[in-house]
């Protein structure tokens, strides 16, 4: 699913007045009020509500989810000054208006079953009051269920049920199988009641990061549809390069539109490609290519897991998985493959299908997440924040400068820098997977365009790297304490350059050795062939 080139658009197609940027406003009303940007989604509204009754989304953290709840309520409810010009504002029957219950659990971290229940008091509460019903029951489940019956019967029109972060209070609570079993039971208890509340039921939509089985937290909600791997609905949530291009027009002046897909396109959930709003809207404020959206979704149990689990990380950038195991997610069963997917770490790059079956290709969605994942797995790998930093930037300066000397030099104090047996720690399952994790990792931080062609967990990798017009192609072999060469020979035996040479460009062949003895670079060979 490679990005198509980027268009220029016809000038009468695109927005042509700068407004606001609506950077942290998850309000419908409010962004349409204040003169905001607004990429329309009311399309994928109106169909949703068009074609069925009960939906389920996953998408990850800050792509859009909340406001396109909030987009529904306001539909539901009838605001249609808020639609003016939008696919909505004709294409809605705005003699109806239906009752809204919705519930969030963006705000906050729970630490426990008693405030779970606590904010659901306050929830519940508060839709009590909006329509001017009593509370009845003590218990959760319950006054749900009973509040539900009743506004149908007072407004005489069925209910819409929205809600927002519905796992957010187990995933804040993963690492504790205790406390996120017991969220668990009490959001199961929750939406438990929408099962035998469908005659009362106008529309529902639940929405959140990860995606629970159904037996776990759904059970016998068997007319929940799941539309995150709908192609249809790939892009209900983020923008489109059309959409980019479109409605932020008057922001693209002064950037670079081919950096900018590199660093924040690429999202796919088997449909059109999308970029991280959050991301865009930083950018445009800022003029400055960073990773916003990865600052605020720090990975630190994802990068634990992959350590535990033993992952051998430059695999990450080609991960075959079974569309199942992509849906599988549960406290005390999480794949890592699941995880990363779910928390848009990983995308769909390609699939392949049989009657039945699914099999996924992922792949990292763009130059921030690689960049800024293996940036942390080096961190993590190497024993600290100060030890990579150096050395990084330091790696992109001597490729640019073809300084292969440097390069070996560098490699070997950043070895030497490593605490003693740290690569122990980490848990990987031999040394060899330890140390070319480390070598990939350095590259894969420097967004770097890298090609894996022989990977194993065992460590062996032959690692393309495609930089400023040339090829560099490496080879790493473990050694008891003296360089044998072997590596930079393997390379010329197996022909790894032959499928290169078509490219017309210089191409260098590295040969890495690593000392089992000295945990370090013993024999780093070079030679420059086409």
């Amino acid at each position: 699913m490679t990005p198509a080139t980027i268009p220029d658009l016809p000038a009468s197609t695109v927005q042509a007045k700068r407004l606001n940027l609506p950077i942290g406003i998850q309000g419908f009303a409010k962004l349409r009020e204040e003169g905001c940007y607004y990429v329309d989604k009311t399309p994928y509204a109106l169909r949703l509500i068009r074609e069925g009754s009960h939906y389920f989304l996953s998408r990850p953290r800050r792509f859009g989810k909340s406001l396109f709840l909030d987009t529904l309520k306001e539909l539901f409810e009838g605001n249609r000054p808020l639609f003016e010009g939008l696919a909505a504002d004709s294409g809605w029957d705005w003699g109806k208006t239906y009752p809204v219950i919705r519930i969030s659990f963006g705000g906050g971290v729970l630490k426990n079953r008693e405030e779970l229940g606590q904010v659901l008091h306050k929830k519940l509460c508060d839709s009590e009051e909006q329509f001017n019903l009593p509370t009845r029951f003590a218990d959760t489940r319950s006054r749900f269920a009973d509040l539900i019956e009743r506004i149908h019967a007072k407004t005489d029109q069925r209910v819409v049920v929205l809600i927002d972060e519905y796992d957010k209070p187990i995933l804040d609570n993963i690492t504790d199988s205790a406390v996120a079993t017991a969220m668990r039971e009490g959001l199961k208890d929750l939406y438990s009641v929408l099962k035998d509340a469908d005659a009362h039921l106008k529309f529902v939509l639940l929405t959140g990061v990860s995606k629970f089985s159904k037996v776990s937290l759904f059970s016998g909600l068997n007319n929940l549809q799941d539309i995150t791997l709908m192609p249809e609905y790939s892009a209900i949530c983020g923008y489109t390069q059309p959409e980019v291009d479109t409605v932020f027009a008057p922001e693209l002046p002064g950037l670079d539109r081919e950096e900018v897909r590199r660093w924040y396109n690429g999202y796919n959930w088997l449909g059109e490609s999308v970029y991280n709003p959050f991301d865009l809207l930083l950018l445009f404020r800022n003029r400055k290519f960073k990773p916003y959206w990865f600052e605020t979704v720090t990975p630190t149990f994802l990068i634990q897991l992959l350590a535990e689990r033993q992952f051998f990380t430059p695999n990450l950038s080609r991960v075959v998985a079974h569309e199942k195991l992509l849906s599988t997610f549960d406290v005390g069963n999480i794949p890592v493959e699941a995880l990363m997917f779910q928390a848009g770490y990983l995308t769909i790059d390609s699939v392949w299908e049989i009657p039945g079956q699914m099999e996924l290709t992922l792949k990292y969605p763009n130059l921030e997440v690689q960049a800024s994942l293996n940036d942390s797995l080096l961190q993590h790998l190497s024993g600290g924040l100060a030890i990579p930093g150096p050395h990084i930037s330091r790696l992109y300066r001597l490729l640019a400068a073809r300084d292969f000397a440097g390069l070996k030099d560098l490699f070997h104090a950043f070895f030497a820098s490593i605490p003693h047996d740290w690569y122990r720690k980490n848990q990987l399952a031999s040394f060899e997977g330890y140390y070319a994790s480390i070598f990939y990792s350095y590259f894969a931080a420097l967004g770097l365009d890298i090609r894996l062609e022989d990977t194993t967990n065992h460590g062996r990798i032959d690692m393309a790297v495609l930089f400023n017009g040339e090829v560099l192609l490496f080879e790493f072999k473990v050694v008891e304490l003296t360089p044998q060469g072997k590596a930079l020979q393997q390379i010329k035996d197996k022909g790894y350059a032959d499928k290169y040479r078509a490219r017309g460009e210089p191409i260098h062949l590295i040969g890495v050795e690593f000392s089992r003895d000295s945990r370090n670079v013993v024999g780093f060979e070079v030679e420059t062939v086409g």
